[in-house]
């Protein structure tokens, strides 16, 4: 049984190592990627002085848009409550025929204003950020999403194959003999082979269950089956979320400063979150809805608000106590998936995980190179 294990294991490595050590590598860079990206911007994120009031979101929308031009529509704002936070302005825009990430995005700009006296403190083209070109790499290998995350996620299944049958085949017969399949044993003479081997078993086996969190994680992404799966097993119910979307009520008496309404009242009944997410309407009588960020930095606790977009008047709430068990975890994936859930020791755990994870396909491979009957001599 071990042999035809290993048969599988080894032939189902080969085929899928390539695309496992790209996606585990840049996993690895994207781990930090908000705190390095905090620090790059700074001065751009943040204010040099805090006024007492801010300008309305109506106002900042149009020196936003001002900035931006006619032909790039915002797509969202982003505001927070920290007082001393710039506020962001991004406007998104992709195009279905592309094949590659550059292709499929059109534009992806941001916008970043002085809340209180609407100073544009930059602007960037995020289409061509570091991160941003990191992170499709790892969605989808730089193809479009229908292209390229199937590859990846499929890659990422054979990946939780790998690591399942890997433990099979080091499972010892007897643990009282098994000590130095625990820890590093190197000695002078001990040959690079050997080496490269105890760097595949040992490293593997000590990463299993968080490398085996991480995989199951991007999985929830690659495959509707799979979070459809995970939502039934934590919720309990093959009912859906309730994501219905109400409808605005056009009005002629109608103000016109529904952004401004909805803020206040956000700000008035959320004014421990971190930030607020608002997306315009999508058509003329489609909801303005806002996305409430409980903690910065986290995605696991949020709200979600509809208001009308004529009045501003509150259509539709669903708080983070209102999500049944399902749709917490999914909310929580992303933040589990980078550690990010556990704080910077969780990241820490994560950029190690990915690392190691990086590390397999290339010391399987070697392992497996070294052992070819017609090579006489190991590589190593």
């Amino acid at each position: 049984m071990k042999r035809f294990i290993g048969k599988i294991h080894l032939w189902l490595g080969l085929a899928s190592g390539i695309i496992v050590f790209i996606v585990s590598v840049t996993g690895c860079i994207y781990v930090f990627s908000k705190e390095i990206t905090d620090a790059r911007r700074h001065n751009a994120a943040h204010v040099e002085t805090v006024g007492e009031n801010t300008i309305p979101v109506s106002r900042l929308w149009e020196i936003a848009q001002k900035e931006l031009g006619a032909e790039k529509q915002i797509s969202w704002a982003n505001i927070y409550n920290s007082p001393d936070k710039s506020w962001v302005f991004y406007s998104y825009k992709t195009n279905p025929e592309g094949l590659t990430y550059f292709k499929t995005i059109e534009y992806y700009t941001s916008v970043y204003l002085n809340p209180y006296s609407g100073e544009v403190k930059a602007r960037m083209d995020e289409k061509y950020d570091f991160f941003n070109i990191i992170k499709m790499l790892h969605w989808s290998l730089l193809l479009s999403t229908p292209v390229g995350q199937p590859i990846v996620g499929w890659s990422t299944l054979i990946f939780v194959i790998l690591l399942l049958s890997g433990l099979v085949l080091w499972w010892p017969k007897s643990f009282r003999s098994a000590k130095n399949l625990f820890r590093f044993q190197w000695e002078k003479s001990t040959p690079g082979h050997r080496k490269i081997y105890d760097l595949h078993n040992i490293l593997g086996f000590y990463s299993l269950v968080f490398a085996l969190v991480v995989a199951l994680t991007g999985m929830v992404w690659a495959f509707t089956w799979f979070q459809s799966a995970v939502y039934v097993a934590a919720s309990g119910t093959t009912t859906p979320p309730d994501r219905s979307q109400e409808k605005s009520v056009p009005s002629e008496s109608a103000e016109g400063n529904a952004p401004d309404k909805a803020f206040k009242y956000i700000r008035g009944n959320y004014a421990g979150a971190a930030g607020f997410r608002i997306v315009p309407p999508a058509d003329s009588l489609a909801p303005l809805n806002v996305y409430v960020q409980q903690k910065d930095g986290l995605y696991y606790m949020t709200h979600e608000l509809q208001f009308d977009q004529y009045s501003g008047a509150l259509l539709k709430a669903r708080n983070h106590s209102d999500k049944n068990a399902g749709e917490k975890l999914i909310t929580a994936n992303y933040d589990i998936h980078v550690g990010a859930i556990g704080g910077i020791p969780g990241k820490i755990i994560a950029f190690l995980v990915s690392l190691i994870s990086a590390s397999l396909p290339v010391t399987g491979f070697l392992v497996w190179w070294n052992k070819r009957k017609n090579r006489r001599k190991p590589l190593f």
